[in-house]
């Protein structure tokens, strides 16, 4: 459901093809999902949208419950969405979550979700895959830590160095770990729960070529906060093999755990 072609002011890339529509050149946009294409992209288009009630615009950044829905499982639809998307078409890609997406599309694509709230516009159009991993890693970053205000992201490391690091009986590292995990903020720990299940099937992809020690060298920096809320960059240096390996042990934590917080069937977070 397109408006007729429009003239670009603002340079911007073509949702579907990724390459950048110049200034003065004519484009159509998705009057539901307010999708940005070639017109000649047009015909690759998914089928329309379907009409969406209005939400309120997310923030450009805050703590996790900011965007979290009102009723649990406390995942936000973004995460949802990026996830199931990655899922559906994602798992035969070798390198996923490590080969990056194009940045602009990455940029683009953030934008445009933060901007819809609630009614997200269909990810089915992004071509690339990558570029959806890469805007579920960049809304991870962008999060602020609720216990502190810096920039904690899911996790903060600072209850976690002896759970995760010095204690070497696995059954006692295993107690602390799900401890800590409990005490989280609701938001956190749901949508926590929901990330590390999903990339556990990451994992077992043989395709993907992405085993836990990958996933949390891709993911420690993404998901743990530092030991300050204003880290040095010798600091962000000392803090990333200990955030590394925090993730590395939340991966080795038994799938019903997990599960215990987002529920055994997840098709309520599954978007419609």
């Amino acid at each position: 459901d397109s408006v007729p072609p429009l003239q670009v002011i603002r340079p911007e890339p073509c949702g579907i093809c990724g390459s950048r529509i110049r200034f003065g050149k004519a484009a159509v946009k998705c009057r539901q999902c307010q999708l940005l294409l070639h017109p000649k992209c047009r015909e690759q288009c998914p089928s329309p949208c379907a009409p969406r009630p209005h939400h309120h615009a997310w923030p450009r950044e805050g703590v996790l419950a900011d965007f979290a829905p009102p009723t649990p499982p406390l995942v936000p639809t973004l995460v949802v969405q990026c996830v199931t998307e990655v899922e559906t078409r994602g798992l035969t890609e070798t390198g996923l979550y490590r080969v990056p997406g194009a940045e602009q599309l990455v940029r683009e694509w953030k934008r445009r979700l933060l901007r819809a709230g609630g009614a997200l516009p269909a990810l089915g159009s992004v071509a690339d895959i990558h570029v959806v991993c890469g805007v579920l890693k960049d809304f991870l970053r962008g999060l602020k830590e609720p216990l502190r205000g810096g920039k904690g992201l899911l996790i903060p490391l600072t209850p976690f160095p002896g759970a995760a690091t010095d204690i070497p009986d696995d059954a006692a590292c295993s107690t602390a770990l799900r401890h800590v995990v409990s005490k989280l903020p609701p938001a956190n720990r749901d949508t926590l729960a929901f990330l590390m299940l999903h990339l556990l099937r990451v994992s077992c992809s043989p395709h993907c070529k992405m085993d836990v020690l990958n996933l949390s060298r891709v993911f420690g920096p993404t998901l743990v906060g530092h030991g300050s809320a204003n880290p040095t960059p010798l600091a962000i240096m000392e803090d990333t093999p200990r955030q590394c390996k925090v993730v590395a042990r939340l991966l080795s934590l038994p799938t019903d755990f997990w599960r215990g917080f987002v529920g055994t069937e997840q098709e309520n977070l599954v978007p419609t």
